[in-house]
């Protein structure tokens, strides 16, 4: 029997679902993936219902540093129960990540959806040229992809340079004025955690190329890792044309 499991992180949520049938009894409110996931709801990544969380008996939970608080995680630890904490800022750190998630849930054997990933991460074409961009993550205050992040990495392995990689803050806030005055080829709109769309969002950057691109695939860490770099290059593609 598969150990009992709550996730706390939806890109985990997904992965332990589809590669260890069975052990997820418990994720967030904000896990959508799979569709008919079926398991009890606790709560926010940021504010679990802890006795909830507590009330399934748990003999794992999975959560990550950046997406989970610590004090929620250590009130957790306090009550008895085992959290595994992931930290994930790059993609061979998720793949590493990923692999030791689903050994801790039981999974008997490497899921086929994760060399999938790696292959379509290694086999990608060398960019012909570096694209420059500004990724906005949260309107009002406006805030974007800074230093160290999953995202940047993603997109810099798909020749795009987000300007604000070397910012001290990982998500600094810099006023839109900014932004626009930066002159990037390309802005970058995900559709989470902010959900951008064609109404709100490309109208605050008057005459510069817009990218709606999935936030999923943009920040998840997961199998949609396997069909990220196809569709984010197409959004991409399609709004530098």
């Amino acid at each position: 029997m598969p150990p009992r499991v709550v996730s706390l992180v939806p890109s985990l949520t997904e992965a332990v679902a589809v590669s260890v049938p069975g052990a997820l009894v418990g994720a967030t409110d904000w896990c959508s993936h799979p569709a008919d996931l079926g398991v009890a709801r606790v709560g926010g990544t940021k504010n679990p219902k802890l006795e909830r969380v507590l009330a399934l008996g748990p003999d794992l939970v999975v959560a990550n540093e950046e997406e989970n608080r610590a004090p929620d995680l250590d009130a957790l630890r306090e009550a008895g129960v085992e959290v595994l904490v992931t930290v994930v800022r790059d993609l061979p750190q998720a793949f590493r990540e990923l692999a030791r998630v689903l050994h801790a849930c039981g999974a008997a054997s490497r899921p086929r959806w994760l060399d999938e990933a790696e292959r379509a991460w290694s086999d990608l074409p060398r960019p012909e040229r570096r694209t420059t961009a500004v990724v906005p993550v949260w309107r009002r205050p406006w805030m974007v992809l800074g230093r160290d992040t999953f995202a940047g990495d993603v997109l810099a392995r798909l020749g795009v340079d987000h300007l604000y990689t070397n910012h001290p803050d990982r998500y600094p806030r810099v006023p839109v004025e900014e932004l626009r005055a930066a002159a990037p080829d390309v802005v970058v709109l995900p559709d989470e955690p902010y959900r951008f769309t064609a109404d709100d969002g490309p109208e605050a950057f008057p005459g510069l190329p817009c990218a709606l691109v999935s936030g999923r695939h943009l920040t998840w860490y997961g199998p949609s890792l396997a069909e990220a770099p196809r569709v984010l290059g197409e959004a991409l593609r399609a709004a530098l044309r």
